[in-house]
C-alpha cells in the first residue's frame, strides 16, 4: 500500500484556513450560545436597589431643586441625572449591582443616599437636553462622552471620566450670536450630532467642533415641523431614517442623508416631547407635553395611529420621558401620580404599574442589558413665606432617583430560556461541553 500522500504547501495553506474558519464558527456559536438576554417579569414588583436624594437637596433652597430626567449609558455602566440647579451628575453601578443583586438589602427611602455620584458636572444655564455618545464604553476613555446643551450657550461635549470639557459645536444665528440649541442627539454610527432649533435643524461633524455645520430647514414646502425641535430619534434599523419633534404638535421622519421629508405625523394634542422608535424600527412612539397618551405610529403605513398607551401627565408642563426594554417588548413610562407603568407593545395593553416616587416621576430608563430600571422624581416647588417649615420637609419619596431591580430570566442562545425561580434553586447552570459555572440571579 502506497504511503498517504503529504499536502503541499498550497494545499497545507488551505487546510489551514479551513480550520480557522471551522475554530471561528465554533467560536461565534459558543459566543452566541452563552450570551444572556435579560427578560423582564413585570407580574412581580421590582426592589429598589439604590436610591438617591440627598444629593439634590444640597444648598440654599433644597426644596426648590428637582430632578428632571436620567439615561443610562450605552454599555449599562453608569446612568446620568440632569436636575433643576443645572448640574448634571454621573453615578456608576457599583460591582454588586452586576454579580449580587440578590445579595443587596435594598435601600431605604429615609435613609442616607446609597453612594455619591462620580462626576458632577455644574452647568451655567438651564440644561435642555443631553445625551451619550451612542458606542461608549467605560474600557475605552475615548468613548466616553456625552453632550449637552443650555441656554444662551453652545453645545458641550463632556468627558464622562474627568468632567472636563472636551470641545463646543456652535451655531450662530443672523446677527452672528451664538444661538443655543434645543435638543441634541447622536446619529447611529456616531459621526453627527445632530441639534434642534427653532424650525432648523443643524448637523455637525462630532469630529471638527466649532462653528462648521449643515444647516436644514424644516419648512420646505409648508409640510414640516413648524415650531422649536424638541426630540430627535434614530430608527435602530432603518438607518438613515431620523425622526423629529416640534412644539408644533407635529412629528417628521426624514432621511439622513439629504433630509428629505418622508412622512409627517399629526395627532399630538400637546407639544411632542419626546420620540423613539421601537427595537426592529417599525413603529415609532411619541410624548406630548400636558398629553396624557403616548402614541403609536406604523412607520409603513402612518394612516392613523395604531393604539395610545396613557400616563397621567395632562397637568404637568414636565417632560415626561418613557424607555423601552431591551428585549423590545415592553414600554415603561412615568407620570404626575407616582406610578410608573408598563405596556404590552405587542398589544398595547396595560401589563403592570409601581410606585416608584410620592411626586412626579419625570424620568424613567431601562438598563441596556440587565433587569434594572433607573427612575427620577420631582417638581418645582414656589417659595411661599407661609409655608417654610413644610417646603423644607419633603419625604423621602420626593425629588429623587432610584435604581430599581426587576425579576426575570435569561434567554441563552435561541431555544432556550432560564427562570428566575431556577436560579434560585440552585439547579441551573451553563453546561454544554464548554465547562460548567452557575449563572447568577436576576432578582
Amino acid at each position: 500500500m502506497a504511503p498517504p500522500l503529504e499536502p503541499t504547501g498550497d494545499e497545507r495553506q488551505q487546510l489551514q484556513a479551513e480550520e480557522g474558519v471551522v475554530a471561528g464558527e465554533e467560536e461565534n456559536k459558543e459566543a452566541e450560545w452563552c450570551y444572556q438576554w435579560p427578560v423582564f417579569r413585570f407580574d412581580r414588583a421590582p426592589r429598589r436597589l439604590y436610591h438617591f436624594r440627598q444629593q439634590f437637596r444640597a444648598g440654599e433652597s433644597p426644596s426648590g431643586n428637582f430632578l428632571k430626567g436620567v439615561k443610562w449609558s450605552p454599555d449599562g455602566s453608569c446612568f446620568l441625572t440632569s436636575s433643576d440647579d443645572n448640574t448634571l451628575r454621573l453615578f456608576y453601578l457599583p460591582e454588586d449591582a452586576f454579580t449580587d443583586r440578590a445579595e443587596c438589602t435594598g435601600a431605604e427611602i429615609d435613609g442616607p443616599d446609597s453612594y455619591v455620584s462620580s462626576l458632577v458636572v455644574g452647568e451655567a444655564e438651564t440644561v435642555y437636553d443631553y445625551c451619550w455618545f451612542p458606542y461608549m464604553s467605560a474600557s475605552d476613555p475615548a468613548t466616553c462622552v456625552f453632550a449637552s446643551t443650555t441656554r444662551d450657550h453652545p453645545i458641550h461635549l463632556w468627558d464622562a471620566n474627568s468632567g472636563q470639557l472636551r470641545c463646543t459645536y456652535r451655531a450662530y444665528d443672523a446677527m452672528d450670536e451664538i444661538t443655543a440649541a434645543l435638543s441634541v442627539s447622536f446619529n447611529t454610527s456616531g459621526s453627527k450630532l445632530f441639534a434642534g432649533y427653532n424650525k432648523f435643524l443643524r448637523v455637525f461633524d462630532v469630529h471638527r467642533p466649532g462653528r462648521e455645520f449643515q444647516q436644514h430647514s424644516l419648512l420646505k414646502g409648508n409640510d414640516g415641523p413648524s415650531g422649536i425641535v424638541s426630540s430627535i430619534a434614530f430608527s435602530p434599523t432603518h438607518i438613515g431614517m431620523v425622526a423629529i419633534g416640534s412644539y408644533s404638535q407635529t412629528t417628521a421622519i426624514y432621511s439622513e442623508d439629504n433630509m428629505e421629508l418622508l412622512y409627517v405625523l399629526h395627532g399630538q394634542l400637546g407639544g411632542v416631547t419626546q420620540v423613539l422608535f421601537s427595537k426592529d424600527g417599525n413603529y415609532l412612539y411619541t410624548g406630548g407635553r400636558k398629553d396624557p397618551y403616548i402614541l403609536c405610529w406604523d412607520i409603513r403605513n402612518t394612516i392613523g395611529i395604531v393604539y395610545q398607551l396613557y400616563r397621567s401627565s395632562e397637568h404637568t408642563n414636565q417632560r415626561i420621558s418613557f424607555d423601552i426594554e431591551p428585549c423590545g417588548r415592553h414600554l415603561g413610562t412615568g407620570g404626575e401620580d407616582g406610578l410608573v407603568h408598563i405596556y404590552d407593545l405587542q398589544t398595547g395593553d396595560w401589563a403592570a404599574s409601581f410606585q416608584a416616587a410620592s411626586d412626579t416621576v419625570n424620568g424613567f430608563s431601562f438598563h441596556p442589558s440587565l433587569p434594572l430600571a433607573a427612575s427620577s422624581s420631582g417638581n418645582r416647588r414656589f417659595d411661599l413665606l407661609d409655608n417654610v417649615e413644610e417646603k423644607l420637609s419633603l419625604s423621602g419619596d420626593q425629588n429623587c432617583a432610584s435604581v430599581w431591580s426587576f425579576s426575570g430570566s435569561l434567554e441563552l442562545g435561541h431555544d432556550a430560556a432560564i427562570t428566575d425561580e431556577a436560579l434560585d434553586s440552585g439547579d441551573v447552570s451553563q453546561e454544554n461541553g464548554r465547562g460548567k459555572h452557575p449563572v447568577g440571579s436576576l432578582d
